[in-house]
């Protein structure tokens, strides 16, 4: 039952072209562009080592959360949550069939964007099962986060609120900017959020070849367990 779910929401999501814009044509564009044009002055290496790391991060984010948290608020509003709640599907394989279907997702946005990358001449570092325990946990926390929005906020608002947060850490969650570039006094902050530890974790594996990032796995797992959990506890069918 599981692999069926996951696989019908994975059809659902690579029918929707808002959502292929939105996680695989986008952060493609902009590894291409940034790239290639020195639109952000980047001292920390190689530019495509520097932005191919942040660019899986934004996919990551772009999928598990924005998209997840979009489309599940839709789904929410419209009744189709309701109606699937009431078939004989258990709620858990309807909620993990979405979580296996992100992870599809992603799976083929980072296959692009590597391609892509290494067309662009990047030569990446460290372990790839590093990069795989990043990816997996800051899924989880993006998703949970987004199931947080969308099982408590109206469509809506969950529309205009993730768009938002997604421009907000695009420019603020160490994607595309170095945090240093950024005062002193909010660099703390923007350091605990899930998108630039998992940018940061990426970068110290790839670009600088860290064996382990634990501190960037430490600070996703909190926000992984602190919104699952909440999401479980707020998530609303109707």
């Amino acid at each position: 039952m599981l692999v069926g779910q996951a696989t019908l929401e994975t059809r659902l999501l690579l029918r929707n072209g808002e959502q292929l814009l939105l996680t695989i044509i986008i952060p493609t564009f902009l590894l291409v562009v940034l790239t290639t044009v020195p639109i952000v002055d980047i001292d920390s290496g190689r530019r495509i080592d520097f932005l191919t790391p942040g660019v899986l991060a934004l996919a990551v984010m772009s999928t598990a959360f924005t998209g997840q948290a979009i489309a599940t608020g839709y789904e929410r509003r419209y009744g189709v949550l309701k109606w699937l709640g009431a078939t004989p599907l258990p709620r858990w394989i309807l909620l993990g069939g979405k979580i296996a279907s992100v992870l599809l997702v992603e799976a083929l946005q980072v296959t692009v964007l590597c391609v892509v990358a290494y067309a662009l001449g990047w030569h990446p570092h460290g372990s790839p099962l590093a990069v795989a325990v990043l990816l997996v946990v800051g899924t989880g926390a993006f998703a949970g986060l987004g199931l947080l929005m969308a099982g408590t906020l109206r469509a809506e608002t969950t529309l205009a609120v993730a768009n938002l947060v997604w421009v907000l850490l695009l420019i603020g969650g160490g994607v595309i900017v170095p945090i240093d570039r950024f005062p002193d006094a909010v660099q703390p902050v923007l350091e605990a959020l899930p998108i630039t530890a998992l940018s940061d974790g990426l970068r110290d594996v790839l670009q600088h070849g860290a064996a382990f990032p634990w501190a960037s796995v430490g600070i996703l797992a909190v926000w992984a367990a602190a919104a699952c959990t909440a999401a479980a506890l707020t998530f609303r069918w109707e």
